[in-house]
């Protein structure tokens, strides 16, 4: 099963829920943080990273000697990635989306795969609990291909759980789309409604079962609560604005590692999530 946790703007506490999660599913569960931009589970999980290995895209390079400068690769290319000026050929490896089409149409066969790195994923474990994160390169610009590769290291016999990036762009579709589950974190104010309404209608594009967790419950009004029930999304878990929560974060210590009430609250999560 994979479970992708998600929100529609950062902050509501989406790393929060997915890092008690995979830590109360322990050996049977297994996080991948796919917030690649700005990663941070790995504060809380705090695993032992064992591996790393370096990510690349496939850019365009021509061979000169093969070009004949017809500009079908100019043509076909909607980035502007590659682009001919007189005689010459220009590539613009930061703006490939790594399609391939330059090289399908050149009539020459002058163009082949050079790479451009995106990143690092690293993986490990803290005790029974298996870890993998993505690093984007700093000035990369894209992150969907690198949270791909962090998405192969899923395993059919383990929980999957997702941490994704927050907001309802290319990134937050690569982290849910094929997932079973989204599990969406909100905070119950105007902002946070805002921004759930633009997630609930990208995953309902995805056709994928969803529920709720409202974070600081108690510090809002009921509007989040209101439109839940006007979509039929149920709330399978409200966390309260408590000072013994927040302590935890700021120290970087999990809920459930403080509370065994808390841990029973996660199960119970994981059990509503499995019926909906």
């Amino acid at each position: 099963m994979i479970i992708s946790v998600a929100s529609g703007k950062g902050g509501t506490g989406k790393t929060t829920v997915s890092t008690n999660l995979a830590y109360v599913l322990g050996a049977k569960g297994q996080l991948l943080d796919c917030d690649v931009e700005e990663p941070n589970a790995h504060l809380f999980i705090k695993p032992e990273l064992a591996e790393s290995r370096t990510v690349y895209a496939t850019v365009p390079e021509v061979d000169v000697e093969k070009c004949n400068y017809c500009g079908k690769c100019a043509e076909i290319c909607q980035f502007s990635a590659i682009t001919l000026v007189g005689e010459t050929v220009l590539t613009f490896p930061q703006l490939c989306h790594d399609c391939g089409g330059c090289k399908e149409v050149c009539p020459e066969n002058a163009i082949f795969d050079g790479k451009r790195e995106l990143g690092q994923i690293e993986s490990g474990n803290k005790g029974v609990i298996e870890f993998h994160h993505g690093r984007l390169r700093i000035g990369e610009a894209m992150s969907p291909p690198l949270i791909k590769e962090v998405r192969t290291c899923t395993r059919d016999d383990k929980i999957t759980i997702i941490d994704a990036p927050p907001g309802t762009s290319c990134p937050v579709i690569t982290a849910m789309k094929d997932v079973d589950f989204v599990l969406m974190v909100t905070e119950p104010t105007p902002f946070g409604l805002h921004d759930l309404k633009l997630a609930v209608e990208a995953v309902k594009k995805l056709g994928i079962g969803r529920g709720l967790v409202i974070n600081r419950a108690d510090a809002g009004d009921d509007k989040v609560r209101e439109y839940a029930k006007q979509e039929g999304l149920p709330i399978l878990m409200e966390i309260p604005f408590d000072r013994k929560i927040a302590e935890s974060y700021s120290r970087g210590q999990l809920m459930v590692e403080d509370s065994g009430e808390w841990q029973e609250a996660f199960l119970q999560l994981f059990e509503r999530i499995k019926t909906n």
